[in-house]
């Protein structure tokens, strides 16, 4: 059989299975698994060490300090949990919620749970939201928090955090879900107005799962925080426990921490953020051409997931049960007018994974 892709070696690379083509969590480096390998008690001077220089870092990559006002608690369990730290923790009055996919649904779902007065403005999960209609929703309604997700992870949309921003009333607090957004796309928190951003250990930074992290503005947090609606999501309460002594309040997920304090001075070696997006989306670029050859067809065009559309006759579950075979992972689809499926194109995976991936896909179809 002829083969549509040439396998392009990438110098200095190795490969590595199983092939994670997913948003995360995602393939990642030798060293960073590495440094998982020895046992850290929660009180170590290593651990301690290791949460300042994470939190120090985390700033610095979205050009504030403490200095400047702002501060990285660091919160134990997934994204979704550091999300819902915020909304229980701080949220109080109305909040508009602008959603074009299915994590801006489950904020929808946090703020009814916890009883949060709210609205939803909706918009097509293949399109970006749309700051004029937000500038009409506000100039219509009061409301004291606007949130949404900057990359909105159900097809692979990206939002216009900093054109909202701008638009929202000097005295209505800015909620971001980053979660597969910062590490790759550019966030100035200094000047955009965003006053908690939360994002995961184990998205661009390219970590491993364990924990998440809000960057908040510490008047807000402090001013916001008093009253919680939860125990172990209290963010107010987890930045002063780790402000008097370095500690988490409960059990701190000490390999992951150790994992990602790696996965930084790794982001750093390669160029930050505008390095690690150019390599995105090359691989991106490799894979949606070569997809479009084999007859599949896009929806998207980030850099973070592709969201390809079922072609005629099309069985997923035995694609991705042959793919798997292979030690090749990609996600379903979490469209709700279409069906399709996602790959994702972060981590530690490189041009020659993509030539890879393509071959097996073409020998599946065949």
């Amino acid at each position: 059989m002829k083969r549509l892709f040439s396998n392009h070696a990438w110098a200095g690379k190795v490969s590595q299975t199983p092939k994670l083509f997913t948003p995360g969590p995602l393939n990642t480096s030798l060293a960073t698994k590495q440094a998982m390998l020895i046992d850290y008690g929660s009180r170590t001077d290593a651990i301690i060490n290791a949460q300042k220089n994470i939190r120090k870092t985390l700033l610095e990559t979205c050009n504030v300090s403490q200095e400047k006002g702002y501060e990285c608690v660091l919160m134990q369990g997934s994204g979704t949990m550091a999300v819902e730290s915020v909304l229980s923790s701080v949220v109080s009055g109305k909040m508009l919620i602008l959603s074009n996919g299915a994590y801006g649904k489950r904020m929808a779902t946090m703020a009814k749970l916890h009883n949060i007065p709210h609205d939803v403005l909706e918009f097509p999960e293949t399109e970006s939201v749309c700051t004029d209609k937000v500038q009409e929703r506000l100039k219509n309604n009061a409301y004291d928090f606007v949130a949404t997700v900057h990359h909105e992870t159900t097809v692979g949309v990206l939002n216009p955090i900093d054109e909202i921003s701008t638009i929202i009333p000097p005295d209505t607090t800015f909620i971001v879900d980053s979660m597969s957004g910062l590490g790759a796309f550019p966030v100035d928190l200094d000047t955009s107005k965003i006053d908690y951003l939360v994002s995961s250990s184990n998205k661009n930074f390219e970590g491993v799962p364990g924990f998440a992290f809000v960057l908040a503005n510490r008047d807000k947090l402090v001013e916001q925080g008093k009253t919680p609606k939860t125990l172990s999501l209290d963010l107010l309460s987890q930045w002063e426990g780790l402000e008097a002594n370095g500690q988490f309040r409960f059990t701190p997920p000490t390999h992951s921490l150790m994992a990602f304090k790696q996965a930084l001075r790794e982001f750093k070696l390669e160029g930050g953020s505008s390095k690690r997006l150019n390599r995105y989306h090359e691989n991106a670029n490799i894979l949606r051409e070569g997809m479009k050859s084999l007859g599949f067809k896009s929806v998207n065009d980030s850099p973070i997931i592709s969201t390809f559309l079922y072609p005629d006759d099309f069985d997923f579950d035995e694609f991705y049960k042959k793919l798997a075979e292979e030690s090749m992972y990609i996600y379903p689809g979490k469209m709700t007018e279409a069906d399709c499926f996602r790959i994702g194109t972060i981590g530690q995976i490189y041009e020659d994974d993509i030539y890879k991936l393509l071959n097996k896909i073409q020998e599946i179809i065949d």
